[in-house]
């Protein structure tokens, strides 16, 4: 007998409407401890959002204040979901393929939970290898980026505004964080 997504899916995920702010959105996740929401309307899923997002948002759109930027402006655009009947082996092969660790769970069109790596695991120890080696994957992933930015980065004297420190190329010249916040 296969185990389902229903039998082990959180049935009532944290939501939030799509237009909710960014701001709003973090003070929800911290609330109910939970690391993303699904942005929903009248029942239908619209998009999603972590705390990941929410970190990319104050870093790339530092110009506008969180409680300005709406939730669904940032989601992603593809959502990548499962239905209730699949089993948690299609479960976890999609979670490795996406490199996603949580799945909506959508029946009909409509919204009617969550699936998390950490729901399966607290379920089913045994299937610890394959999200072992998933979690593997995406700290790997995580490192290739620390080295890529290590590489973008170097220490010198800015050319903006003389300050010596952590420097980055930026439009052809060599500049500090504080002079590139400021552009």
């Amino acid at each position: 007998m296969s185990i389902l997504v229903t039998d082990l899916m959180t049935r009532s995920p944290v939501t939030a409407k799509p237009e909710t702010s960014l701001l709003n959105c973090a003070r929800k996740m911290v609330k109910k401890k939970v690391g993303s929401l699904l942005l929903v309307n009248k029942g239908k899923l619209l998009g999603f959002i972590s705390q990941e997002d929410i970190l990319w948002a104050l870093t790339k759109k530092s110009e506008k204040d969180l409680s300005g930027i709406k939730a669904i402006d940032i989601s992603p655009r593809k959502i990548i979901a499962i239905r209730p009947s699949a089993t948690i082996k299609e479960a976890i092969d999609r979670m490795k393929k996406t490199k996603f660790e949580r799945l909506p769970v959508i029946q009909e069109g409509k919204l009617v939970g969550m699936l998390t790596a950490k729901d399966i695991l607290n379920f089913h120890p045994e299937f610890y290898p394959e999200l072992d080696e998933f979690a593997k994957i995406r700290e790997e992933s995580r490192k290739l980026r620390r080295i890529k930015k290590a590489e973008e980065t170097h220490e010198g004297m800015c050319e903006e505004c003389g300050n010596h420190g952590t420097l980055r190329k930026i439009e052809g010249m060599v500049i500090c964080a504080s002079c590139e916040d400021r552009r």
